[in-house]
């Protein structure tokens, strides 16, 4: 049936080019609109859970009150040393985290970035750059910089990469760059800083030793996770919150998506961007249905069915939505690397998301060609001639 009626449909439509230019731009608006939002979407939720996908280990603990990594609150490490008395757990290890200013050496403008600090006697984040790195964290006031920071923390990268000695002003203290590590930037944080936990509270005399932002769980192997998570709320005192690996890549997730306003809003432009596309399609297939309605209304006089111009409409509908889809596709590739390069987030095409477009530019083509075809439902032959 599709294939029969298929000519009549590409001919209807590459009659008028003009009009026919006119559609495709606006699907392809509209698809890069649903695009770019998806896409910004998709890197806030990637690149907040860097850093918890960068763990080794297996259970997370938390405080209570603790949402997401820009607002962890610290609780007593004691809780985490407590885990060891479960024969399943293999090791356990503090992480510090705080927020603070960094001054860059060129400017002396100060900028805030996220400073982690760690043991260095266990690599426990799965980091490039980190490992080969870890002993030079162990001097005083030396910090690992991450090489994807944004570029208003000044020439660091270069610097360091040309022999030179890099120092700044953080927390009004002087500390030394020892190496380099690739993290990337986030929604939460343009900038990221590694160092010892030592030098960590020496950045940060206000933090008290011993109350720490995460507690790292190593199991022993062919543990099951759920079931010493489980163990472990048992366990454990109320004032700890015990979350598996993926419980607390999940959890930041979801902050994200629902607890700040910036999830909604790309959600709400997907919307938007699907709305603005249905109404462009919708105004270009109705402008077609009411130019040839005479043709229409003569095949309805013979006795085709309601049926047969419905499936005409639609196949027009397909056409122009691959035919919109295609420069959508490729500009948003093109926005994609600019977007990457001014703002350093990793904003990628996937397959997943170039298929969700595809299909939602099928959908929103034949919204409209249902809603325009519905012109000839009540049309009357004898009326039109």
């Amino acid at each position: 049936m599709f294939g029969g009626k298929l000519p009549l449909a590409w001919l209807q439509i590459k009659r008028e080019k003009t009009r026919l230019a006119v559609a495709l731009a606006g699907i392809a608006f509209a698809d890069i609109l649903m695009f770019m939002q998806l896409g910004f979407r998709d890197s806030l939720y990637y690149s907040n859970v860097r850093f918890h996908n960068s763990l080794q280990g297996d259970i997370v603990l938390i405080s209570p009150q603790s949402s997401a990594l820009l607002s962890l609150k610290p609780f007593s490490q004691r809780r985490l040393y407590r885990a060891l008395d479960l024969p399943a757990v293999q090791s356990v290890h503090p992480i510090y985290l705080d927020y603070t200013s960094w001054k860059n050496p060129v400017t002396g403008i100060p900028r805030n970035l996220l400073v982690v600090g760690i043991n260095p006697t266990a690599n426990i984040l799965k980091i490039p750059g980190l490992e080969q790195n870890l002993d030079n964290i162990k001097l005083p006031d030396v910090v690992l910089y991450d090489r994807a920071s944004r570029q208003e923390y000044g020439p660091i990268v270069a610097d360091f990469t040309q022999g030179k000695i890099v120092t700044a002003e953080v927390q009004r203290r002087l500390i030394k760059v020892g190496g380099l590590f690739t993290l990337g930037a986030s929604f939460g944080a343009d900038g990221n800083l590694i160092t010892s936990d030592v030098n960590f509270l020496r950045i940060f005399p206000f933090r008290q030793q011993g109350l720490v932002s995460i507690g790292l769980i190593r199991l022993k192997p062919g543990t099951n996770v759920e079931t010493v998570a489980k163990d472990l709320r048992n366990y454990l005192q109320s004032d700890v919150k015990v979350l598996t690996k993926q419980e607390f890549i999940d959890q930041e997730r979801q902050f994200w998506a629902s607890s700040t306003a910036i999830g909604f809003i790309f959600t709400l432009g997907t919307i938007m961007g699907f709305i603005v596309g249905t109404v462009i399609v919708y105004q270009i297939l109705y402008t077609e249905v009411a130019d040839h309605l005479v043709e229409y209304a003569t095949l309805k006089a013979i006795g085709y069915e309601h049926k047969y111009f419905l499936v005409v409409i639609l196949q027009e509908a397909l056409i122009l939505a691959i035919l919109g889809y295609l420069p959508g596709f490729a500009f948003a590739l093109f926005l994609y690397q600019k977007a990457r390069e001014a703002t350093l987030l990793p904003v990628f095409m996937s397959f997943a998301r170039a298929i969700q477009v595809l299909i939602l530019t099928i959908i929103m083509c034949f919204i409209s060609g249902a809603i325009a075809v519905r012109k000839l439902r009540s049309a009357d032959p004898a009326d039109i001639f």
